[in-house]
């Protein structure tokens, strides 16, 4: 069913579990396996940071027998945005799932501030899978 799975990690615990949740059906579909992360600046500092979070995210993918591959999405596309980043990867890569996690925002919180997994659904025409925290 899934060739090409997608997965946004942000070094947060609900992006844990969104690859935790990746991982498993990469392996269940034997699907290639393609984790994004997205930095705000092009300063050194987050790219290291983004680097950082990629690195750990790959060691959990031990287990995987795919392909996994490892993407910036802003720094390869160069959008503004994280949604835009992420929904002009998942173009490129022709994924078949797309993995987030989402922080369950409610009232004026999730007015102010927004999601980006909100944010995705709209801009992506591939499947979304919405991780919640426990």
């Amino acid at each position: 069913m899934y060739k090409k799975v997608m997965v946004a990690v942000d070094g947060s615990e609900i992006a844990k579990r969104a690859l935790s949740e990746a991982i498993n059906i990469a392996n269940t579909y034997n699907a290639a396996l393609c984790i994004v992360h997205c930095i705000g600046d092009e300063n050194e500092s987050d790219k290291e940071k983004g680097n950082e979070i990629l690195e750990r995210a790959k060691s959990d993918t031990n287990t995987l027998t795919v392909e996994t591959r490892l993407l910036v999405a802003e720094a390869e596309y160069g959008l503004n945005g994280i949604a835009e980043a992420i929904a002009a990867a998942v173009y490129d890569w022709k994924v078949d799932l797309l993995v987030v996690g989402t922080s369950n925002r409610r009232g004026l919180e999730r007015f102010y501030v927004g999601s980006v997994a909100e944010q995705l659904v709209t801009k992506v025409d591939s499947s979304i899978l919405l991780v919640r925290p426990e």
